[in-house]
């Protein structure tokens, strides 16, 4: 999706692959190389940090919407599937779960933290896997805050109860309509 000023309203949320969700504050025009060219502002929700990015360029880097109820239900369901087998060395495990999170895909994201979770309860995990599970939980705490409209705490907690398998609400009963 291709975003224009004249899709996107002042103050829209979206969500940018590496920051989480972001608020549209407008477009400005750079030149670059001689070329001129509109850039969306965003505001990195919950710090003092703006981004910008080409307009013509958005979703190349994976500017979306925020999820619907639907796409947190898969999401969910992701944190409650069986674990991915692990491969027992360190530095391949590592590349791995770090090439799937630059995927960008909340899905994947999903899976790489509910790994890290079930490990770091059965075995422990080692200080960089612990940072890797920090940095990987916030794309998803982020999208359940803005989509699910709750609280970061009760963010955390549906993702543990989920990846413990526990009985989570659907998207549709925590949200403030439903």
């Amino acid at each position: 999706m291709q975003f224009t000023a004249d899709q996107l309203s002042t103050g829209q949320l979206l969500v940018h692959p590496h920051h989480g969700p972001v608020i549209f504050e407008g477009t400005m025009t750079r030149v670059v190389g001689g070329v001129e060219r509109a850039y969306l502002t965003l505001r990195v929700q919950r710090t003092d940090m703006s981004v910008s990015v080409p307009a013509d360029g958005a979703a190349e880097i994976g500017l979306r919407p925020v999820l619907t109820a639907e796409q947190v239900q898969e999401v969910l369901d992701e944190l409650r599937a069986p674990s991915l087998p692990f491969d027992r060395q360190f530095s391949r495990r590592m590349k791995s779960q770090q090439d799937r999170l630059l995927r960008g895909d909340l899905r994947v994201t999903a899976e790489v933290v509910r790994d890290l979770v079930r490990r770091e309860r059965a075995d422990g995990l080692s200080p960089a896997e612990k940072d890797l599970l920090r940095r990987a939980e916030q794309p998803l705490l982020g999208e359940f805050v803005a989509a699910l409209e709750v609280s970061p705490e009760r963010a955390e907690e549906l993702l543990v109860a989920a990846v413990s398998g526990e009985e989570v609400p659907t998207p549709t009963q925590l949200s403030p309509a439903g």
